[in-house]
């Protein structure tokens, strides 16, 4: 089954064009790098899947099933997101983040909170849940972010610079969580300049240049082309 389907997707704001007829299947379990240099349109195109940023034309759809202009409600509730930057709530605590995430997506709430407490414990989270963002580190706040997108059982995730701001060992345990979502099938688009450390979870890519699909295909075949270009 395809997970998501993006079929000759436009992005201009006035005469700039940001993304130029991009096409592209996203299959279930399957997990692609997005790469390209700053300003390639990585960003853009993730904003837009996500309805963030407004599309000039063509359609995206989620499971074959949800049209993004059509079914919009339906088509967020399949869909998680990882921002570099952490985009919490000053007036919530990590907690209330975390409910707020749990009712959004309809979770029972026992399931919840078992979800909460594992994922607390492994990011070594204990002891912040009462805290607001702005007593938090930035790196307890991408932590936080990151487990309020792991909370629900979306069949997309969305993740702009996964490891940016985690120390090490909260990697190693988000790597493990990613790899558990993966096995259940979760489809997961990303894009990192640390290539080396997706490489074993990612198993296709996505190359864009100046907002156009340059190359996509398999991992493998991407590392070919990195070599064959010198790059």
């Amino acid at each position: 089954m395809n997970i998501l389907d993006v079929d000759g997707l436009n992005v201009q704001i006035k005469s700039t064009k940001l993304l130029e007829n991009i096409s592209f299947t996203i299959k279930k379990g399957s997990v692609t790098a997005l790469v390209g240099h700053n300003g390639a349109g990585k960003s853009t195109l993730m904003k837009t899947i996500m309805g963030i940023q407004e599309k000039e034309s063509g359609e995206i759809i989620i499971r074959e099933k949800y049209n993004q202009d059509k079914n919009f409600l339906e088509y967020k509730q399949h869909i998680a997101f990882i921002p570099e930057e952490p985009l919490l709530m000053s007036e919530l605590t990590a907690m209330q983040h975390f409910q707020l995430y749990g009712k959004s997506y309809q979770m029972e709430e026992k399931e919840l909170i078992n979800r909460v407490e594992k994922y607390v414990k492994g990011f070594e989270l204990e002891g912040k849940l009462d805290e607001y963002p702005e007593s938090l580190s930035k790196g307890m706040r991408q932590k936080v972010q990151t487990i309020c997108a792991m909370l629900p059982d979306v069949p997309l995730l969305i993740i702009d610079e996964p490891f940016m701001g985690l120390d090490i060992y909260a990697v190693d345990y988000f790597e493990e969580i990613l790899k558990e979502k993966i096995v259940k099938g979760t489809s997961i688009i990303l894009t990192t300049h640390q290539l080396d450390r997706v490489k074993d979870i990612a198993d296709h890519f996505i190359m864009l240049q100046d907002g156009k699909l340059l190359h996509k295909g398999l991992i493998t075949e991407f590392e070919t082309i990195t070599r064959r270009s010198g790059k």
